[in-house]
Protein backbone atom coordinates (compact mmCIF):
# COMPACT_ATOMS: atom_id res chain seq x y z
CA UNK A 1 0.00 0.00 0.00
CA UNK A 2 2.76 2.63 0.76
CA UNK A 3 4.18 1.60 -2.97
CA UNK A 4 0.41 2.65 -4.42
CA UNK A 5 0.57 5.78 -2.33
CA UNK A 6 4.02 6.56 -3.41
CA UNK A 7 3.31 5.97 -7.05
CA UNK A 8 0.03 7.95 -6.87
CA UNK A 9 2.03 10.74 -5.53
CA UNK A 10 4.40 10.53 -8.54
CA UNK A 11 2.04 10.15 -11.34
CA UNK A 12 -1.19 11.53 -10.11
CA UNK A 13 -2.81 8.65 -10.63
CA UNK A 14 -2.02 4.72 -10.21
CA UNK A 15 -0.82 3.44 -13.57
CA UNK A 16 -0.56 0.27 -15.37
CA UNK A 17 3.39 0.93 -15.88
CA UNK A 18 3.12 1.55 -11.88
CA UNK A 19 1.63 -1.67 -11.00
CA UNK A 20 3.77 -3.90 -12.97
CA UNK A 21 6.76 -1.56 -10.95
CA UNK A 22 5.44 -2.30 -7.54
CA UNK A 23 4.45 -6.11 -8.72
CA UNK A 24 7.99 -6.70 -9.68
CA UNK A 25 9.53 -5.31 -6.79
CA UNK A 26 7.13 -7.24 -4.36
CA UNK A 27 6.91 -10.16 -6.19
CA UNK A 28 3.36 -10.10 -7.07
CA UNK A 29 1.56 -10.05 -10.55
CA UNK A 30 -0.10 -7.07 -12.03
CA UNK A 31 -3.23 -8.15 -11.23
CA UNK A 32 -2.94 -8.80 -7.66
CA UNK A 33 -1.38 -5.26 -7.31
CA UNK A 34 -4.68 -4.05 -9.18
CA UNK A 35 -6.53 -6.13 -6.71
CA UNK A 36 -5.48 -3.78 -4.10
CA UNK A 37 -5.01 -0.71 -5.78
CA UNK A 38 -8.76 -1.00 -7.01
CA UNK A 39 -10.05 -2.14 -3.31
CA UNK A 40 -9.28 1.02 -2.00
CA UNK A 41 -11.09 4.34 -2.91
CA UNK A 42 -8.02 6.10 -2.09
CA UNK A 43 -6.18 5.02 -5.23
CA UNK A 44 -7.34 6.48 -8.60
CA UNK A 45 -6.98 3.92 -11.27
CA UNK A 46 -7.52 6.99 -14.00
CA UNK A 47 -6.61 10.43 -13.72
CA UNK A 48 -8.25 13.03 -11.36
CA UNK A 49 -8.01 16.96 -11.15
CA UNK A 50 -5.22 18.92 -9.40
CA UNK A 51 -8.30 18.99 -6.78
CA UNK A 52 -10.50 16.42 -5.26
CA UNK A 53 -13.66 17.47 -3.77
CA UNK A 54 -15.34 14.31 -1.87
CA UNK A 55 -18.74 15.42 -0.72
CA UNK A 56 -20.15 13.04 2.03
CA UNK A 57 -23.39 11.70 1.53
CA UNK A 58 -24.22 9.32 4.64
CA UNK A 59 -27.47 10.01 6.56
CA UNK A 60 -26.61 12.79 8.48
CA UNK A 61 -25.28 14.77 5.33
CA UNK A 62 -27.83 14.05 3.23
CA UNK A 63 -30.47 14.66 6.02
CA UNK A 64 -28.89 18.16 6.06
CA UNK A 65 -28.83 19.34 2.41
CA UNK A 66 -25.58 16.86 1.25
CA UNK A 67 -27.41 16.11 -2.65
CA UNK A 68 -28.25 19.84 -2.78
CA UNK A 69 -24.66 20.89 -2.43
CA UNK A 70 -23.34 18.43 -4.73
CA UNK A 71 -26.24 19.50 -7.45
CA UNK A 72 -24.51 22.64 -7.13
CA UNK A 73 -20.95 21.70 -7.14
CA UNK A 74 -21.89 19.89 -10.33
CA UNK A 75 -23.19 22.94 -11.62
CA UNK A 76 -20.28 25.53 -10.78
CA UNK A 77 -17.93 23.12 -12.04
CA UNK A 78 -19.71 22.17 -15.12
CA UNK A 79 -19.76 18.61 -14.44
CA UNK A 80 -22.58 16.20 -15.13
CA UNK A 81 -22.21 13.78 -12.33
CA UNK A 82 -20.48 13.38 -9.59
CA UNK A 83 -16.42 11.15 -10.40
CA UNK A 84 -16.45 13.67 -13.37
CA UNK A 85 -13.21 15.82 -13.98
CA UNK A 86 -13.65 19.42 -15.03
CA UNK A 87 -12.48 20.06 -18.66
CA UNK A 88 -9.38 22.05 -17.29
CA UNK A 89 -8.30 19.34 -15.27
CA UNK A 90 -8.51 21.62 -12.38
CA UNK A 91 -11.21 19.30 -10.13
CA UNK A 92 -12.92 16.11 -9.78
CA UNK A 93 -16.12 15.48 -7.62
CA UNK A 94 -16.96 12.75 -6.24
CA UNK A 95 -19.25 10.92 -3.08
CA UNK A 96 -17.83 10.06 0.15
CA UNK A 97 -19.08 7.49 2.20
CA UNK A 98 -18.56 8.97 5.15
CA UNK A 99 -15.88 11.48 6.38
CA UNK A 100 -16.22 11.52 10.15
CA UNK A 101 -17.86 14.78 10.95
CA UNK A 102 -21.86 13.97 11.11
CA UNK A 103 -22.36 16.79 13.81
CA UNK A 104 -20.79 19.22 11.04
CA UNK A 105 -23.16 18.21 8.55
CA UNK A 106 -22.55 18.43 5.72
CA UNK A 107 -19.43 18.21 4.80
CA UNK A 108 -16.58 17.52 2.15
CA UNK A 109 -13.20 17.27 2.00
CA UNK A 110 -10.32 18.99 -0.74
CA UNK A 111 -7.70 16.53 -1.89
CA UNK A 112 -8.35 14.05 1.04
CA UNK A 113 -7.23 16.28 3.59
CA UNK A 114 -9.31 19.20 4.78
CA UNK A 115 -12.10 19.11 6.13
CA UNK A 116 -15.12 21.78 5.68
CA UNK A 117 -17.79 21.90 7.46
CA UNK A 118 -21.79 22.86 7.63
CA UNK A 119 -21.17 23.71 3.62
CA UNK A 120 -23.98 25.20 1.88
CA UNK A 121 -24.71 26.11 -1.84
CA UNK A 122 -23.19 29.23 -1.65
CA UNK A 123 -20.20 28.27 0.76
CA UNK A 124 -18.90 25.60 -1.96
CA UNK A 125 -19.18 27.99 -4.57
CA UNK A 126 -16.70 29.80 -2.60
CA UNK A 127 -14.53 27.48 -1.45
CA UNK A 128 -14.37 26.37 -5.37
CA UNK A 129 -13.50 30.34 -6.01
CA UNK A 130 -10.50 29.99 -3.51
CA UNK A 131 -9.16 26.69 -4.76
CA UNK A 132 -8.92 28.41 -8.55
CA UNK A 133 -6.42 31.45 -7.28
Amino acid sequence: MPLLRLAQERDGWVTAEAMAEIGDILGLSSAEVLAVASFYSMYHLKPKGRHVISVCHNLACNLMGAERVIEHLEDTLGVDSEGETTADGAFTLERAECLAACDAAPCLQVDYDALHAKMTPESVEALVEELRT
